[in-house]
């Protein structure tokens, strides 16, 4: 015995059908509405710019996550990229001093050696 006739059944089958479509319109909808979200709060380009910095990163860190994690840690309104071009400046400053220190030790040392046999 059948519950239902031929088109009772077509019916019932283009019903799901139709309400399976407007769900997925509602959960597309959703998406699209928290894309924009994401775009209008910063987060979009945010993410952007850390994957980019991690492309560019010339020694690839071993544990990107914390990579990301220390990149979106940083406080508001400070630039990555001039602390990174301030910190090459003082790597650079700090091996020339280093330099001066280690020309100025080896002058020392030559002037103390050179007095030492005066001495005796």
């Amino acid at each position: 015995r059948r519950f239902f006739s031929g088109s009772r059944l077509k019916r019932a089958r283009i019903e799901q059908i139709s309400i399976a479509i407007m769900s997925y319109q509602a959960a597309d909808s959703k998406k699209d509405e928290f894309r924009k979200y994401l775009e209008k709060s910063g987060v979009i380009d945010s993410l952007t710019k850390v994957l980019v910095g991690l492309y560019e990163e010339p020694e690839k860190p071993s544990n990107a996550l914390d990579f990301i994690k220390h990149f979106l840690a940083s406080p508001a309104g400070v630039d990555s990229e001039t602390l990174k071009a301030e910190n090459e400046e003082l790597k650079q400053k700090n091996e020339e001093l280093q330099s001066q220190v280690d020309q100025l030790q080896k002058k020392l040392a030559e002037v103390t050696a050179e007095e030492a046999p005066e001495e005796a």
